[in-house]
């Protein structure tokens, strides 16, 4: 008799959009995913030697993996109906969304701007509100229970100054969940977050240029690790899988534990 059992994590069968997919933690989430089985298709700003380096791990997985260029960083209707229209022609039955795209820009808060301000709202918050509407809408046309996760951060939750348009969007992102998910649960579809810690990520590299900013964190994380962006996958692929059918409007934070310590001891030479 053949055993058609899958596995709760075994995506064979699904398809990913993934924005902000080339590199960094949308990396880490796209060759996770590609892991588990499932197509990928990566949303970018450019085809360079990161992102065919990201498209050639995924296909070494023996699933399809592409790449479309977008700019997300405007108005919806600026990158909307074409972003679509590609996505139609790749993978028209995809099933999984992951709104991963952001930014850092801040600015010290006196010397912040309106649009470095904007910028940052529209990639961090506005792209993924209006790409999951169109999108759902399309799912609930052709009853598809798809699901969707995006990319929070522990800043959602924990402050740092001049921080203040970026901590203001990630906690936008987890308000953003919540009502997501009482909105479209009742049509079948899924809506959670991952929300990193403090992980590496290009976005991050002033940790490898400062050895004692990164001593400083690695003290502030419970399990003493500032890692690589792919630790973020396993979390994805769980959010995104069956194994994750009753967890909804959650976010899950990939933080070595950094958002529950009120705060760690001192070491041994250090002076006020």
């Amino acid at each position: 008799m053949q055993n058609n059992f899958k596995q709760p994590f075994d995506l064979t069968g699904h398809c990913a959009l993934i924005t902000g997919g080339s590199q960094g933690v949308g990396a880490a989430i796209a060759l996770a995913l590609a892991k588990a089985g499932s197509d990928v298709v990566l949303v970018g700003l450019q085809d360079d030697e990161t992102a065919q380096q990201t498209l050639t791990a995924c296909r070494n997985h023996g699933v399809n993996s592409d790449l479309i260029l977008a700019d997300l960083s405007g108005p919806p209707d600026s990158y909307l109906p074409g972003l679509l229209e590609n996505v139609n022609q790749i993978a028209p039955k995809f099933d999984l969304l992951v709104n991963n795209v952001g930014t850092y820009i801040d600015k010290p808060y006196f010397e912040m701007d309106y649009e470095t301000y904007q910028k940052t709202m529209h990639l961090n918050v506005t792209s993924g509100y209006f790409l999951t509407q169109a999108i759902s809408r399309r799912w609930v046309e052709d009853d598809i229970r798809g699901r969707i996760l995006f990319t929070g951060s522990i800043n959602g939750i924990l402050s740092e100054p001049d921080h203040t348009a970026y901590d203001t969007s990630k906690g936008a992102v987890a308000a953003m969940v919540r009502s997501l998910c009482v909105t479209l649960a009742p049509m079948g579809i899924r809506v959670n977050a991952m929300a990193p810690g403090l992980v590496r990520t290009p976005l991050t590299k002033v940790l490898d240029e400062n050895q004692q900013l990164d001593a400083w964190m690695k003290l502030h994380t419970p399990n003493g690790q500032v890692p690589n962006a792919d630790v973020c996958g396993g979390a994805a692929v769980f959010l995104l899988s069956d194994a994750a059918v009753h967890v909804q409007g959650q976010t899950l934070l990939v933080d070595g534990g950094m958002s529950v310590w009120q705060q760690p001891d001192p070491p041994c030479d250090w002076s006020a």
